[in-house]
């Protein structure tokens, strides 16, 4: 049966910022700020949508091994989006979350992490979730080692209790992965709760991706015919 429902849960890798920047002859931190402020754009438009969930990758733990001055610069403009934009998403309702490998993260970037997360707290609109110092393997791995933790017994462990030590546990599996930038592969975002998502992929470099194209992935999700291993009745084929 043709679901005709607007996803719960869209999960975006934000891909492209350096080509786009490179193609216009620019340095790549110029290709980061433009795509930081379609990041904006998005996040009203999902919000506008209905869209319960919204995870965007903004920063994964292989990164760490890109070139020291683009980390401090991609680490200046998280700075910067955390002092200027919490208080927006604070008006709007929405509830801000990091889930990655924050232990990794500068200080200071830790402590306005953790202010945005109890200042949106109390909200109810929609979830927004930043995937920072984030790998799906990484995610995994500390999820067993959260469960230890806690005192899980292993024999009785199941998806049910395992979920709820991920790093977005209590949020639904992710619906739809959009990935801009022209790669189709989702380089280890949300490797457990994509199992069973819809799949978008666009050439369009993330800066340029606009509202428009963001809302014809939503249309064509509609159209998918989600059946979660199941053969369709006769009349829904």
């Amino acid at each position: 049966m043709t679901d005709h429902t607007i996803p719960k849960h869209v999960g975006i890798i934000m891909d492209g910022n350096g080509r786009w920047a490179n193609q216009r002859g620019m340095p790549r931190v110029e290709g980061h700020r433009k795509g930081a402020g379609r990041t904006k754009e998005i996040i009203e438009a999902a919000a506008d949508l209905g869209i319960k969930t919204l995870t965007l990758y903004a920063f994964s733990i292989e990164n760490w091994k890109r070139p020291h001055d683009e980390v401090i610069t991609l680490m200046d403009l998280l700075d910067f989006y955390l002092k200027t934009e919490i208080e927006d998403l604070l008006n709007k309702g929405l509830v801000f979350k990091v889930i990655g490998n924050k232990e990794k993260l500068p200080d200071n970037i830790q402590y306005l992490v953790e202010e945005a997360e109890r200042i949106t707290g109390s909200n109810t609109g929609m979830n927004l979730m930043m995937a920072i110092s984030y790998g799906g393997r990484d995610e995994i791995v500390r999820a067993v080692k959260r469960f230890i933790e806690k005192g899980g017994d292993m024999d009785e462990v199941n998806e049910e209790s395992f979920e709820e030590n991920l790093d977005t546990g209590g949020v639904t599996p992710v619906d739809l992965i959009i990935r801009t930038g022209g790669e189709k592969r989702i380089s280890n975002f949300l490797v457990w709760q994509a199992a069973y998502a819809e799949l978008f992929f666009t050439d369009t470099l993330w800066p340029d991706f606009t509202k428009e194209e963001f809302i014809y992935a939503i249309e064509d999700y509609k159209l998918r015919q989600r059946r979660f291993g199941m053969i369709p009745d006769k009349a829904e084929t």
